[in-house]
């Protein structure tokens, strides 16, 4: 029975990446895109910006930039450099503070965007689109430009004081080469901005599979020439010269792309580590096409479906150049031959079958692979792939759901304990000293498996495993709160309880939980934010600053280095932190905003406002 209704969900859905491909590619979006894309490229400046009602689109050009490497630049041009060293500090913060492995980019268009974007022109552009709906886009190394604008504009966004306005925007590049490394596709994926990105790619266009091979191996002339030819197409008086590549040399140019892109793509599949041929790696969405049509698939499968197209229906009577350039004869041609085809083909062989079977054979002939191409098995089981993935977000979420009812009544056993720690000392020091052992074991137990719980949570969803907005959704944003108000309590007394911050340094540098900085994140996002002019009428049920204790844990200690302490100048800032921590603590207790048990007579911060207070009369009668 289950397995019949799994059968009968999996028929009666479309193929996403058919349909996606499919609205993309009858839109005006692509066409309006890929005409100020000529504009910017054939004009010669760094940018052309035009207006469509409150839609600003923008097209980087990447003209500049290979006109540098045509004068004489070298391979190191696509060397990958770290974002954040190239470029002014802030410019990219959200992805220079990732984790783990460092970001990197093209060395080349980092550099051109760097120089744009100091220019007075691209600081009033930045100013014009504010609280409109902005396109940025770009053909060849402009796209990979345009990709960095983009990213700029997102973590400034990210960065703001105030996130729900957030500037929509969408970037499209066509035929832009790969611009960073894996780092850079887990962080657009880990800040949910993989929608905010749609590479365009032709089916056998080598510049969005170039760096692919080897950096020590690419022509800089070759990724120049290709560049410079929308440009030399509008200036003829510019001296281009043009590839005469023999059937041989395209030949050996076209395998030697295929076997480095094929290497990758047995790397994504199988979730290898990447080889030394080159850090390059896809991110966002991409749309792959050729004249039947488009396909929109993620950069899961991006690298496998690049290298299956591209091998398939290659002839060695293909231009190089053309096959760069034909994205002006793809927009306006696909909308016409993605309804022909769709109908003559429903109409002979595609009724008999379900909506997924035809789904993916159409979503493989817009491809350019046919249902009976060399590479049409492989191409299939990525586009499966792909679907289950971009289906698979609300079944989790879902799962999830039922997950997170199922771990309540850990929460609930946490805020019993809580209730019946001892008055006189609170419910922080009763956990840190274990005054209970019975029960303090009992409540450490539920916190772990509560902290398993969350890290689940937050594991996915940097997996792209649940929906891009669970972040904003009221429901889990505000159990998340109330988990970090309820739990981080609780792992701040066991991280001094076992004198961690003797090893490792205090908790709020050296011991918070990822978990915690990203609730955080999440709950500063929200839209209704309480006034900052509300007062409680009583004490709050749960301490509203999460790591309060871990803040009076440092006062304490401070008041242990005063005590110390011989050097003036070191002296007078202990004082200064000491103060300003009286301030913000006071503050908390007038507005209410701790829970009850913060003034229990033992408590570690009654404790505190004892020994601030003698240690200021000590002072004083100096």
């Amino acid at each position: 029975m289950e397995g019949g209704r799994k059968k009968e969900e999996e028929n009666s859905m479309f193929e996403t990446s058919h349909v996606l491909g499919s609205l993309l590619a009858s839109s005006s979006l692509l066409a309006q895109a890929w005409q100020q894309c000529k504009l910017a490229d054939g004009g010669g400046s760094s940018f052309a910006a035009a207006r469509y009602g409150d839609t600003v689109c923008v097209a980087f050009s990447g003209v500049h930039a290979a006109l540098s490497v045509a004068e004489g630049g070298d391979a190191e041009v696509f060397g990958a450099v770290p974002i954040d060293g190239g470029a002014p500090r802030g410019m990219f913060p959200t992805l220079a503070a990732g984790e783990g492995e460092e970001v990197l980019v093209q060395a080349l268009a980092l550099h051109v965007f760097v120089a744009l974007y100091n220019t007075p022109e691209f600081q009033m552009l930045l100013e014009d689109t504010k609280n409109k709906t902005v396109i940025f886009t770009g053909h060849s190394i402009g796209g990979s430009i345009a990709s960095l604008a983009a990213l700029h504009l997102l973590c400034s966004s990210s960065c703001s004081s105030f996130p729900s306005s957030t500037t929509p925007l969408l970037c499209i590049t066509f035929g832009s080469p790969l611009l960073g490394n894996q780092a850079l596709s887990r962080a657009i994926l880990r800040e949910r901005w993989c929608g905010n990105f749609c590479h365009v790619v032709a089916q056998h266009d080598i510049m969005p599979r170039l760096l692919f091979c080897p950096l020590n191996s690419i022509s800089p002339h070759l990724v120049a020439n290709l560049q410079l030819q929308q440009f030399a197409m509008r200036h003829p008086q510019f001296a281009m010269p043009t590839l005469h590549l023999s059937d041989e040399e395209k030949a050996e140019l076209h395998t030697f792309i295929s076997m480095h892109t094929g290497a990758a793509a047995m790397e994504q599949k199988f979730s290898a580590v990447a080889q030394d041929r080159n850090p390059y790696r896809p991110f966002g969405s991409y749309a792959l096409c050729s004249m039947e049509g488009a396909v929109c698939i993620d950069s899961s499968v991006a690298v496998q479906m690049l290298y299956v197209t591209f091998v398939t229906a290659w002839t060695v009577d293909s231009s190089i150049e053309a096959q760069h350039l034909c994205y002006g004869d793809l927009v306006v041609q696909m909308p016409q031959h993605l309804l022909l085809k769709k109908r003559i083909l429903i109409e002979k062989d595609e009724a008999t079958k379900s909506n997924y079977d035809a789904g993916i054979s159409l979503a493989l002939r817009a491809s350019g692979i046919g249902v009976k191409g060399i590479g049409a098995m492989a191409a299939c089981e990525c586009l499966k792939m792909s679907k289950r993935m971009g289906r698979s977000p609300n079944l989790n979420c879902a799962n999830l759901a039922l997950r997170l009812g199922k771990i309540t009544p850990c929460r609930a056993q946490i805020e019993w304990y809580k209730a019946s720690c001892d008055d006189d000392m609170g419910y922080y020091d009763s956990f840190k000293l274990r005054k209970s052992p019975k029960k303090d074991s009992k409540a450490n137990m539920n916190r772990i498996k509560l902290g398993n719980f969350w890290d689940d949570v937050i594991n996915m969803l940097q997996n792209n495993q649940l929906p891009h907005d669970l972040h904003k959704r009221s429901k889990w944003v505000n159990a998340a709160q109330f988990y970090m108000l309820l739990i981080e309590p609780l792992d701040i007394a066991e991280y001094y309880r076992n004198q961690n911050h003797k090893s490792k340094g205090h908790y709020l540098t050296h011991g918070r939980e990822r978990r915690y900085k990203v609730f955080d994140k999440w709950w500063k996002g929200k839209d209704n934010v309480e006034s900052s002019n509300f007062k409680r009428s009583k004490f709050a049920g749960l301490t509203q600053d999460s790591c309060f204790w871990a803040k009076v844990e440092e006062a304490k200690e401070w008041i242990e280095d005063v005590r110390n302490e011989t050097d003036s100048i070191k002296l007078a800032q202990l004082w200064k932190k000491l103060n300003n921590f009286e301030s913000y603590s006071k503050q908390l207790v007038e507005r209410k905003d701790v829970s009850i048990d913060v003034l229990a007579p033992h408590s570690s911060y009654s404790l505190w406002v004892e020994e601030w207070k003698d240690l200021k009369l000590k002072w004083c009668s100096k």
